[in-house]
């Protein structure tokens, strides 16, 4: 949510970002928020002047009264009454057309950074940079979970009879490797001095409509029938949520948290879910990476984020790059984002494995997380980022350390949480 401020003093400002964001139905959002904002303070004002003048009025009351004037006092206490209820009426209205800003508000997009390419979708990302060498292989690389059935490591079957598709079973080995990125991932980020935290899976309303929009809600989350309670789709969810109505000391800035969590999606959308795979599913597991700063230091932390996940991912031996995300396909709280797309040698192209996003002020503003500073409060800005997401992750993991023999090599750095094993092989 943007400052309202800028609907004040630069509306021309919000409606070239909406036009950057090719969301034109927005447009009228601006002036519709303006009017209602204009009425608002008209309200506020007309308020305020009552409340002096019915302060001054109850005084005089007590003078009326000792001069013997009791008509007139009685007078007075009936405007005095008239005028309270009045005030009470401007308040009723204020508060309805407070809510109404609010809910336009929320949604139009955030101001997006200067340096966000202009584009329609995501076919008009631009890449950023590529990272590692691609492995050359002199044999067919099988689809990924062919490599996981082979290795005894997935049941595809079984999970449709109890959940349907989008859902599955990692046994053995595979589902100890799952695991053991998640750990290597968890100590990776412990060791760049994050604190490791585990929230809750389930969040209120109020929590799900600070931390995204309207219509992500839609498309993703999972309410809980009978309860104000939704199944978060990412970690970043509930740990932003943590600091909901929250005042925090500027001397403890910035906080880095690292947070696991399983992850909840319905996947709504043209793309659908896989009948065979498992690269979009309904449940996942992931690492994640939370940043709460100052303003003037978010874009480094942006920076350093997404560093990590490539670090991270080149440390298992798999390439990766990295992909600015255009004005069009960002979310509409995001003021910049990159993907980490791993690269696939069976399709000899990149695909996501993870996002970035720096949202500026807006979490903290729909969500009331302040900064104590000096001069006064001010609002933090708010950046997360996947750290890893398995078993996504793991499609890049097997097609990159696989053999021609059908086995899967174990990187260095996960060995220790493999047990010892250099090599997953068919039992």
């Amino acid at each position: 949510m943007i400052d309202i401020k800028l609907i004040r003093e630069n509306p021309e400002l919000v409606k070239q970002n909406i036009r950057n964001k090719f969301q034109d139905e927005k447009l009228v959002l601006v002036d519709e928020v303006k009017e209602l904002d204009e009425k608002y303070r008209a309200l506020r004002t007309r308020a305020d002047e009552l409340r002096n003048k019915r302060n001054v009025m109850s005084k005089e009351i007590g003078g009326l009264m000792k001069q013997g004037l009791r008509d007139q006092a009685e007078e007075v206490k009936a405007e005095v009454k008239r005028i309270g209820q009045e005030i009470e009426d401007s308040e009723a209205e204020e508060t309805a057309l407070e809510a109404k800003i609010r809910e336009k508000m929320l949604v139009i997009p955030n101001i997006i950074d200067k340096s966000v390419p202009i584009g329609k979708d995501d076919s008009e990302n631009v890449e950023i940079e590529q990272f590692g060498t691609k492995r050359t292989f002199d044999f067919e690389i099988p689809y990924h979970t062919d490599i996981m059935e082979n290795l005894n490591g997935i049941d595809l079957d079984s999970a449709r009879k109890t959940s349907g598709n989008g859902f599955y079973y990692l046994t053995g080995d595979i589902a100890r490797l799952h695991s053991s990125i998640l750990s290597y991932a968890r100590d990776f980020m412990i060791n760049k001095g994050f604190t490791y935290c585990i929230p809750p899976f389930m969040i209120r309303s109020e929590v799900v409509t600070g931390v995204m929009s309207f219509t992500e809600m839609e498309n993703m989350m999972y309410k809980v029938e009978g309860e104000d309670l939704y199944l978060i789709g990412t970690s970043e969810h509930s740990m932003i949520g943590r600091f909901i109505d929250s005042i925090l000391e500027e001397d403890k800035m910035p906080l880095t948290l690292t947070s696991y969590s399983p992850c909840f999606r319905k996947e709504v959308g043209a793309h659908g879910i896989e009948e065979r795979g498992v690269y979009r599913i309904h449940q996942f597991e992931k690492q994640e990476m939370i940043v709460v700063c100052k303003p003037e230091e978010s874009m480094e932390w942006y920076n350093k984020l997404w560093q990590y996940t490539v670090e991270l991912f080149l440390s298992m031996d798999i390439p990766v790059r990295t992909l600015e995300c255009c004005s069009g396909d960002l979310a509409d709280l995001k003021v910049k984002s990159c993907d980490v797309e791993a690269w696939s040698p069976r399709q000899q192209k990149y695909f996501e494995v993870g996002s970035c996003s720096n949202l500026g002020d807006a979490q903290a503003r729909r969500l009331k997380i302040r900064i104590k500073g000096e001069n006064g409060n001010y609002f933090a800005h708010t950046l997360n980022n996947t750290v890893v997401a398995p078993p996504r992750m793991l499609i890049a993991f097997l097609e990159n350390n696989l053999n021609a023999d059908g086995s899967v090599n174990i990187p260095k750095v996960l060995q220790p949480y493999m047990g010892g094993q250099e090599k997953i092989v068919k039992k």
